[in-house]
């Protein structure tokens, strides 16, 4: 069969023409794979297949939570602290003196791997372990490294130049961070 020329006065119908682009899929049809150069996907995903749930919501922490993750890791050094006083009490030799700041020097680096080697690496202290929490990058969600840590912990000096205001920024904030939360990026999650 032939079409009429294109100017057909009479208005016969004129040839099918192709679409621009590719072509389209049929409705229900699984999403194609991404093109070459196109980012790889996520660990678990398949192509085509969108999550019917949407992405998970992030459960930030309470401030009354992290306040007994904060006294369970203080609880862990009490006993050394305690040890240092009965020994300074009790006796004051030089040997005792030497003892005591060795027990001393051992709780606070009970605490400093506490804080900043596994609450950096892991993100959770003992603490955060025994209440459930996980202290995150807002941006990344993985754990911040000890470095990091090291610094969050002296940004919290500014959580407590207001009276102590800093610490209270959880009852009230939305992502329920301190003042140093906020500095470094870090949230602290369930």
């Amino acid at each position: 069969m032939t079409y009429p020329p294109p100017g057909d006065p009479y208005g016969a119908p004129t040839p099918p023409q192709q679409p621009y682009g590719a072509p389209q899929p049929q409705y229900g049809a699984p999403t194609p794979p991404p093109p070459y150069g196109a980012p790889p996907l996520p660990y678990g995903a398949a192509p085509g297949y969108d999550n019917p749930y949407g992405t998970p919501a992030v459960q930030y922490a309470s401030w009354i939570q992290r306040v007994g993750a904060y006294l369970l890791d203080y609880l862990v050094i009490v006993p050394f602290y305690i040890v240092v006083a009965v020994i300074g009490a009790i006796s004051d030799s030089s040997a005792a003196s030497i003892l005591a700041v060795l027990i001393y020097l051992a709780g606070a680096g009970t605490s400093l791997y506490n804080r900043w080697f596994l609450g950096g690496r892991t993100g959770q202290t003992w603490g955060k372990k025994v209440v459930g929490l996980r202290l995150v990058s807002e941006q990344t969600g993985q754990p911040i490294g000890a470095g990091m840590a090291f610094v969050r912990d002296l940004a919290h000096i500014i959580d407590g130049v207001i009276c102590y205001i800093g610490f209270l920024f959880p009852l009230w904030d939305a992502k329920k961070q301190t003042i140093a939360d906020k500095i470094m990026k870090t949230i602290v999650v369930k």
